[in-house]
């Protein structure tokens, strides 16, 4: 029974987790895919390092904010756009204070629920037809 519970616990970790206050697993690389692809980040050349650095465009001020994540208010103790290598998935997510804004705001609509192991979060069905309607994230194939 143990070896069904690891499994089940490892596959939930891989789908939608918590990375410290922001959303990873392949739920959170095809958040910050879609982002990208729609224009809401831009990937900047980082000149400290072999990654990009992202940047928030001016659509990408728009767009959050119509979800209810006001982009000139968030914390400026951190960096507002980040990005964390996931570790299942060898891509990046999103993280800063934009990630957090958005997955904290995605717990207020209902769209996550927190799961039964720690920091396996679940995409509820008005998550899954949020984030296609919102972001354009095609959130079938993620659960």
């Amino acid at each position: 029974m143990d070896s069904l519970n690891a499994d089940t616990r490892a596959k939930a970790l891989l789908r939608a987790r918590l990375c410290y206050d922001h959303l990873a697993g392949r739920l959170g690389v095809a958040l910050m895919s879609a982002l990208l692809a729609d224009g809401v980040l831009a990937a900047e050349p980082d000149p400290a390092g072999p990654d990009a650095a992202y940047v928030l465009t001016a659509h990408g001020h728009r767009e959050p904010t119509a979800f209810g994540v006001d982009t000139e208010r968030l914390p400026h103790r951190r960096a507002t756009v980040r990005y964390c290598v996931d570790w299942g998935e060898r891509r990046h997510h999103l993280a800063g204070a934009l990630g957090a804004a958005v997955t904290t705001r995605m717990f207020a609509c209902a769209w996550l629920r927190r799961g039964r192991y720690r920091r396996v979060v679940h995409l509820t069905d008005a998550g899954r037809e949020g984030l296609k309607a919102t972001f354009g994230v095609p959130a079938d194939d993620l659960v």
